[in-house]
């Protein structure tokens, strides 16, 4: 009886100290105009209002959840009222906290930035927040804190519409070829990492400033094709424009699924008629189409964008941007970011997809 004993304990100490965690893995993919999430369609079976909401991507614009600031000179423009100072680590580990509450109110998505977005409103002032140096090599402490976003979306069932190039940091690029090795580097390194829950999103609003031509409208669809054939079509691939209008013919034949923004759109009826317009376009085949940003909210009024996108079976993505005269630091944008559901119009944009997900 005590060899038997001492034997079992051996075999438990054995297997405990061989076992290896191995995270869940969260895949995407689409059918037609719909979403699959492990090879299941999205909020299955769900109808409101009289609209399908089975196979939308219903998401939100996150850009800032692995921001840093390089550039020593403006860093405290970013830095905690409560700790006097800018912590990047802080940033991201407070964003992979909120992502739990995000989806439990039904949101299966989120746009993050390999660049960011404007973190004090549009433009750009001098900051430095890229993942890529000068020649294109990705960034170890950048890539730290994207895996564990990564890590966590994978957990919770989530997708991730990775952004590439935002204008205003393009240009820490030293060239066009810097550009391509970013685009390879990138792409290799997802898939060594064998994530299979991103959507590319090549540059966030091709049609703005960007000084090099190869993410300009004319030729942006070199780099779709590029991360197609480098990931033989694992990977699903587009790019935006800016809000209010429509991509080209050549974009929306080249990508995987078609991106818009509604931001400045403030009649509901636009969103509606952005919708139509692609379908109609000559180049346009079954694929989804999908809002990543808008500003747009009135999410209490009998119309808003948000409906309209529904009505339309297009998916709809929340853009948090903060007004002249509010306080910046309410929004999900603005640097430094309450990643918490904390704001009056965040209640009001997650109670409303909670209200459509059924979640």
């Amino acid at each position: 009886m005590k060899y038997t004993f001492t034997i079992v304990i051996l075999l438990s100490t054995i297997c405990l100290c061989s076992y290896t965690y191995i995270p869940k893995t969260t895949s995407v993919s689409i059918h037609g105009e719909q979403f699959y999430i492990n090879n299941q369609i999205t909020y299955k079976n769900r109808h409101w209002k009289g609209n399908k909401i089975e196979g939308l991507l219903l998401n939100s614009r996150m850009v800032q959840g692995i921001f840093d600031d390089l550039n020593n000179d403006t860093r405290d423009n970013f830095k905690y009222q409560d700790s006097d100072k800018w912590d990047a680590q802080r940033n991201t580990t407070e964003f992979v906290n909120a992502m739990e509450d995000w989806k439990a109110h039904g949101l299966l998505s989120f746009t993050l930035n390999l660049q960011g977005g404007s973190p004090l409103g549009y433009g750009n002032h001098g900051w430095i927040n890229s993942t890529f140096d000068s020649l294109g090599n990705l960034r170890e402490d950048y890539l730290n804190r994207l895996e564990k976003i990564l890590n966590k979306s994978n957990e919770l069932g989530m997708v991730v519409i990775l952004g590439y190039f935002y204008f205003g940091q393009d240009e820490q690029l030293k060239d066009e070829q810097a550009v391509v090795n970013a685009v390879d580097n990138i792409t290799n390194w997802i898939l060594e990492k064998s994530y299979k829950n991103i959507l590319i999103e090549i540059n966030n609003e091709c049609d703005i400033k960007y000084d090099h031509a190869i993410l300009q409208p004319q030729r942006v669809a070199e780099l779709i094709k590029r991360v197609q054939d480098i990931s033989g079509h694992k990977l699903l691939v587009s790019t935006s424009y800016s809000g209010n209008k429509i991509p080209s013919s050549e974009i929306i034949a080249s990508s995987d699924f078609v991106l818009l923004h509604g931001n400045g759109v403030k009649d509901p009826e636009r969103i509606k008629e952005m919708v139509a317009l692609v379908r109609q376009s000559e180049s346009y085949s079954a694929k989804p189409i999908l809002f990543n940003e808008d500003d747009h909210f009135d999410f209490d009024k009998e119309s808003y964008n948000f409906l309209s996108a529904t009505e339309s079976y297009a998916s709809w993505g929340y853009f948090d941007f903060i007004m002249k005269g509010e306080d910046y630091t309410a929004g999900f944008q603005s640097v430094p970011v309450n990643w918490t559901i904390s704001s009056d119009r965040k209640k009001a944009f997650f109670n409303k997809l909670k209200e459509i997900t059924g979640y």
